[in-house]
C-alpha cells in the first residue's frame, strides 16, 4: 500500500530547485544520444566520448582543437555542442540576486526556443517544463548533496547486511554511521 502524502502539507513555503549535477547529466545524456543517431561510428570512441562530456573551458589546447576537427566534420553536432556549451553555463550559474537571474533568463529562454526546432527538442521541452526549478537553482546554492551521502551509506549499510530483519537494529545503525549524537527521541 502506497501512503499518498499531499506534497506541502509540512512544508508549505518549500520552494523546489533542481539538482545542478543531475540536470547537467540530463543534458549530456540527452547530447549523447543524438550523437549516438548522428555519427554512430563516433560515439564508440572513448577518447572522442571522454572530450564531448567535459567542460569546454576544462579543455587543453590539444583537446579542443582535436574536438574541432571532429565536429568540423558534422555542422549539426558542432552546433548542438555548442548549444549543449552553453546550456551547462546557464545550469553552474549560482547564488544570482534576482535582478541578476531577470537578465539571465531571456537568453535561457532563447536558448531553449533555439533547440525546440532542434534534435535536443526533448532535452528543451524537459527543461521548460523545470523553468520554475532552474530559476530557484539559480538563486540558491544548497544542494542535495548530503541527502545524497547519507544514501549511500544507507545503501551500503543494507547491502552489506544483505537487508535487516529488525527496522530498528538498522535505524540505530544508520543513526551511528552518521553522527549520531547520542539521543534517542522515540514518537509514541
Amino acid at each position: 500500500m502506497v501512503l499518498k502524502i499531499p506534497s506541502f502539507s509540512y512544508f508549505p513555503k518549500a520552494t523546489i530547485v533542481a539538482d545542478r549535477f543531475h540536470v547537467v547529466r540530463l543534458i549530456n545524456q540527452h547530447f549523447l544520444k543524438v550523437w549516438q543517431q548522428h555519427h554512430p561510428e563516433g560515439r564508440k570512441n572513448r577518447g572522442l566520448l571522454s572530450l564531448m562530456r567535459r567542460h569546454q573551458w576544462r579543455l587543453s589546447d590539444e583537446q579542443h582543437a582535436n574536438l574541432t576537427s571532429y565536429l568540423s566534420e558534422f555542422p549539426v553536432l558542432q552546433a548542438l555542442y555548442v548549444a549543449k556549451q552553453k546550456l551547462i553555463r546557464f545550469m553552474l550559474l549560482k547564488t544570482l540576486t534576482a535582478r541578476r537571474a531577470r537578465k539571465k533568463l531571456p537568453h535561457y529562454l532563447e536558448l531553449l526556443e533555439q533547440l525546440k526546432d532542434s534534435p535536443l527538442r526533448a532535452l528543451a521541452k524537459t527543461l521548460k517544463s523545470w523553468m520554475a526549478p532552474t530559476i530557484a537553482m539559480w538563486r540558491f546554492s544548497k544542494s542535495n548533496g548530503i541527502t545524497e551521502e547519507i544514501h549511500n551509506k544507507m545503501e551500503m549499510m543494507s547491502r552489506r547486511a544483505f537487508g535487516f530483519r529488525n527496522f530498528e537494529n538498522y535505524r540505530l545503525r544508520v543513526l551511528a554511521h552518521c553522527g549520531w549524537d547520542g539521543i534517542i527521541n522515540r514518537v509514541g
